[in-house]
């Protein structure tokens, strides 16, 4: 069974849209940490020993600036990391609703670079926030979580759709402008209160930079870019030298070799790898940015 549970995790981390990549990559962390966790209450007679914070606190942000220099890695470890169950379970459902709604509408490629950029902001204002602010007076305070990350994706869905209807319970259809203005309020509001408010300064870093990411869009300016590139070419370097079995570049090669051919000249072997690449770059840009040739190939592939 867990092989099989495995399995389908690997397909839909390779296959699937990058909300659900996300999501993959924040309950694997949860589990690790969480079984981490396990291991040492186990080994020390049923307590948590010190070291487990220790451990936890080497992934997270810290209102300390020499924490933050001399772990760097925490930038992006943090916005990744989460210890309570109710804690990864509000942000993966918001991450999943309404990162389907920004995916659909403007592209499956702006996700990650809302999800990075509003965390690496919300850490930031985490940090500024603890400076100045008294629930950083007591000592060095911690922050982890998906949460900057996930509200730049909400304001963004806001923003971009905010007549779409969201089907709620017990209340009906609600448009999405005013779920995501109440989301943002309750942030706002909660800073006034005594729990967890540098994690509400980091949640409206990340509201902020959805807000702005949007703003951009709209003067012509696609910050997805610069990120996606960056990540190409991380990607690019680790997969150097690897063995690779049948790549998306060796099916390109294959689709331009048969690029002029009709279905019916193809194997099914090849009408198949040329409409998953379609289909992949549907997923990634929309329908609207296949040419003319692939439209039509994908149509004479579905009518046969």
């Amino acid at each position: 069974m867990l092989q099989s549970i495995l399995a389908d995790v690997r397909k839909e981390f390779t296959m699937g849209n990058v909300v659900n990549r996300l999501i993959i990559i924040n309950v694997a962390v949860f589990i690790i940490v969480n079984l981490v966790k396990l291991s040492l209450n186990l080994a020390n007679q049923g307590e948590v020993p010190p070291f487990y914070r220790t451990f936890v606190e080497f992934f997270s942000i810290s209102s300390s600036i020499l924490h933050n220099v001399t772990h760097p890695w925490v930038f992006i470890t943090s916005i990744f990391l989460h210890e309570s169950f109710w804690h990864i379970l509000w942000n993966m459902l918001f991450l999943y609703w309404f990162g389907r709604i920004v995916g659909d509408m403007i592209g499956d490629r702006k996700i990650f670079p809302l999800y990075l950029l509003g965390g690496l902001v919300g850490c930031f204002v985490f940090w500024m926030s603890a400076q100045f602010m008294p629930f950083g007076a007591g000592g060095t305070v911690y922050a982890l979580g998906a949460s900057a990350g996930v509200m730049s994706i909400v304001v963004a869905s806001g923003m971009i759709a905010p007549d779409y209807n969201m089907r709620l319970l017990l209340i009906g259809d609600v448009r999405l402008k005013y779920i995501v203005f109440f989301l943002v309020l309750l942030d706002v509001f909660a800073l006034g209160g005594d729990v967890n408010t540098g994690g509400h300064f980091a949640h409206l870093g990340g509201a902020f930079m959805g807000w702005f990411f949007v703003q951009q869009l709209r003067v012509g300016n696609d910050w997805s870019d610069g990120v996606n590139n960056v990540m190409s070419k991380i990607i690019q370097f680790f997969s150097e030298g690897r063995p690779q079995n049948r790549t998306t570049k060796e099916r390109t090669l294959v689709v331009k070799k048969n690029y002029q051919k009709n279905t019916e000249t193809l194997s099914k072997a090849e009408i198949q790898d040329r409409v998953d690449i379609i289909l992949d770059k549907i997923k990634a840009s929309g329908y609207d940015s296949l040419s003319r040739e692939e439209k039509e190939f994908l149509n004479n592939a579905s009518s046969d």
